[in-house]
């Protein structure tokens, strides 16, 4: 096996028993992480420890002792592990090819793992044994567990892994080392988070040395995660342009409501001629009901009343236009000049006719995703 560095980027239950299970042993040799949490299916334990604690104890003894082994792993620096082929071919079918090809005296084969620390190697071939791990040495070594676990197609480790990175090990300084190593690793949701993370922070991130490594050697990948920021920022400002354009198409749609409110039964006030107001009158439902009354006030004694004379008038006259394009039944409505402004609808210009159109479509749009129709009945007879 050739030194690690040298990888190409584009690679990169128990039978049941009548009797109670007895209490496991406690383990001499080393204090364990006996945390566990059960799976959503309630088949299996997830966690440190994959396994039963004196199952776990048997298998870090058979490694630690090396009973019977037939494998030497060379490492960095003349270092040298004892294992069993049986273990390693059977967790790794990477490592099952390389015994298969490996070369030896008698019984025993010999094959190399370079690239990373001896200890880190340790930390892996353990891992195949009893699936357990330290929890210093996880944060010590993580990132070569990553790549010994994607070069070594051992799943279970790359996740673990890839759980470690997230909980806190992440900074603006590393960030796009990892990133890059997830990319090479195949580790999707780890590239994931990295890339949210450089783009949420990139003005500090691009300062960073990492950033300058990536830039002389990966130019492309600065590129595109430029273009990523450009693109996220233009979804964010659509994002906003929409939901300002919602809130003001519900604006619309409560003055619509107040104003019908207003005309046929009065608020406070103000209302039609044949309403008789008392002066302990309870509260108006209507949001929007205190802003248009002042507006049709306004409206009713200006002198500027005529279309494009003062804004507030022109503001109403296109309340007024709104709600005739709204209105199902101009004979019965209460609302000032609602018929008027169906009968000109027809000799207005398709311009002018679309963009009335769109509007009205927006408006009921955005209502109906609030969860509620229109007008209800009650609320409007016209």
């Amino acid at each position: 096996m050739g030194k690690l560095e040298n990888i190409p980027e584009n690679s990169l239950k128990f039978s049941e028993q009548r009797s109670p299970v007895p209490p496991p042993l406690p383990d001499p040799l080393r204090a364990s992480n006996k945390k566990k949490r059960s799976g959503k299916d309630g088949s299996g334990l997830r966690g440190y420890n994959l396994a039963s604690t004196r199952a776990t104890y048997m298998w870090d003894r058979l490694f630690d002792e090396g009973y019977r082994t037939d494998v030497t792993v060379n490492t960095d620096n003349g270092g040298s592990i004892f294992a069993h082929a049986s273990i390693l071919g059977m967790t790794s079918p990477v490592l099952r090819g390389m015994l298969t090809q490996a070369k030896g005296r008698g019984r025993r084969r010999t094959i190399s793992i370079h690239g990373v620390s001896h200890d880190a190697v340790r930390v892996f071939i353990r891992f195949l044994y009893s699936a357990c791990y330290e929890e210093d040495e996880m944060k010590e070594f993580v990132l070569h567990l990553l790549v010994l676990s994607h070069v070594f197609a051992v799943p279970q480790l790359k996740q673990i892994c890839v759980w470690h990175l997230e909980q806190g090990f992440l900074n603006a300084e590393n960030v796009v080392d990892i990133f890059q190593l997830a990319l090479l690793c195949d580790a999707p949701r780890l590239s994931l988070i990295c890339h949210r993370m450089i783009l949420k922070n990139l003005k500090e991130i691009s300062a960073t040395e990492g950033w300058e490594v990536m830039k002389k050697s990966h130019p492309v990948l600065e590129k595109q995660l430029l273009e990523s920021k450009i693109n996220e920022d233009n979804r964010q400002k659509q994002r906003i342009k929409k939901s300002n354009e919602r809130k003001i198409y519900l604006q619309l749609y409560e003055a619509m409501e107040a104003l019908v409110h207003i005309c046929r039964d009065g608020c406070r006030t103000i209302g039609p001629h044949d309403k008789e107001f008392s002066e302990n009158q309870p509260p108006c439902n209507y949001s929007a009901c205190k802003g248009l009354e002042l507006l049709v006030r306004h409206f009713a004694s200006c002198k500027l009343r005529i279309p494009g004379g003062c804004s507030h008038c022109r503001r109403m006259w296109q309340l007024l236009e709104l709600h005739s394009r709204l209105c199902s039944d101009s004979d019965t409505c209460r609302v000032p000049l609602c018929r008027n402004f169906k009968e000109r609808t027809v000799k207005q210009s398709k311009k002018d006719e679309m963009r009335w159109r769109i509007l009205v479509k927006n408006i009921l749009r955005t209502k109906r995703i609030g969860g509620s129709p229109f007008f209800s009945s009650d609320a409007l007879t016209c």
